[in-house]
């Protein structure tokens, strides 16, 4: 689906009201914008930024990579475990 919006004085861009219902963001949400490398532009919330880096984050090393395993990779680096 395509949606329209206006820059207005000062840089300001208003969401339409569907799409912010869509997405889920809410008065005072902070939003990323991601410039494409082909010039494009999409806007992120700050959680779905964080969801996309776990995703990364779970493909490099597995679903079943816990805290608790990182914790004691560290330590056993350390020479505390």
């Amino acid at each position: 689906m395509t949606f329209n919006a206006k820059v207005i004085t000062g840089g300001k861009i208003v969401i339409p009201a569907e799409l912010r219902r869509e997405l889920g963001i809410k008065d005072g949400d902070s939003l990323v914008f991601v410039r494409g490398d082909d010039g494009s532009v999409s806007i992120k919330t700050h959680r779905q930024v964080i969801a996309d880096g776990q995703k990364q984050f779970r493909a490099m090393v597995g679903n079943d990579y816990s805290v608790d395993q990182f914790l004691r990779e560290k330590r056993a680096d350390w020479g505390e475990g």
